[in-house]
């Protein structure tokens, strides 16, 4: 299985998110978070760069 690196504050936000949300573990909650946005990267009806970036910040991931 591969690995991904994230620093230590983003990590800790996707695993408050993951029990939030009640996904059995961080993994899982990236995971299904991925799977998602590629899905929509295929969508012709897929949200601009600047919608997902939008998302993004307001979920906390970015700043």
């Amino acid at each position: 299985m591969a690995k991904i690196k994230i620093d230590d504050a983003l990590y800790q936000k996707v695993k408050n998110l993951a029990e939030k949300a009640g996904y059995a573990s961080a993994d899982e909650f990236v995971a299904h978070m991925l799977e998602r946005e590629i899905n929509y990267a295929g969508d012709e009806n897929a949200p601009s760069d600047q919608e997902v970036l939008d998302r993004l910040k307001g979920l906390g991931y970015i700043s």
